[in-house]
């Protein structure tokens, strides 16, 4: 079980504007999210068709892929600061989202996949679009709760959040109980949402390109 004040403090002392690399490497000693060094951005490659189950997810959910006019100024803006807040909201909602759901794969293939918020039995889809929910309820802006599609080392396609906050982009995934930065989960990155609009996806470059 995570310790969340030592999460808390040692998360804010590498991503936390201002922090010494001195300070950075002194902090990650036992570190228990492994989120060790640099966290990079994920660097867009070019435009793509968003998954056909996310068309269907929007066509159920609309208001989870369709800021409020009020809203759509925050897209503008930069990626989230974590504050201990915002820390404890990662932490909270990944542990919970994990244990409340059991998991059930999908045995129907793509042409019976759907996407579902909550459900009591789900696969990775239902497991990252019901993070990014819980997140937009407590007031995460949408522009930086990324869905993104990933191969596993087994071949297999895979959902997971990605979370974009300073200092790097951050995955929330059902695979793995831990918050890690996204050049640690050892996925082929394919397609992810943009954060200019969430129904406008685009391949994902390989690190370092």
């Amino acid at each position: 079980m995570y310790n969340v004040k030592r999460v808390m403090a040692l998360v804010l002392a590498v991503l936390a504007l201002g922090t010494s690399a001195q300070n950075t490497q002194a902090g990650m000693v036992g570190f228990p999210l492994p989120l060790r060094g640099v966290i990079e951005k994920i660097r867009f490659s070019e435009p793509t068709l968003a998954p056909m189950a996310y068309t269907m997810f929007c066509m159920r959910y609309a208001d989870e892929c369709k800021p409020k006019a009020r809203a759509r100024m925050v897209f503008r803006g930069g990626a989230t600061r974590l504050t201990k807040q915002r820390i404890a909201d990662l932490i909270e909602v990944n542990a919970s989202v994990n244990r409340s759901i059991v998991p059930q794969r999908n045995e129907r293939g793509l042409a019976g996949e759907e996407w579902v918020i909550n459900p009591a039995r789900g696969d990775c889809n239902d497991y990252a679009v019901s993070k990014r929910h819980e997140l937009l309820a407590r007031g995460w802006p949408m522009r930086d709760l990324l869905l993104s599609e990933v191969v596993t080392s087994s071949g297999e396609h895979h959902l997971v959040l990605v979370v974009r906050a300073k200092g790097g982009d951050m995955v929330l995934d059902n695979l793995n109980a831990q918050i890690r930065s996204w050049s640690q989960a050892r996925y082929r990155w394919v397609r992810m949402q943009t954060p200019a609009n969430p129904d406008h996806w685009a391949g994902v470059a390989q690190a370092g390109a």
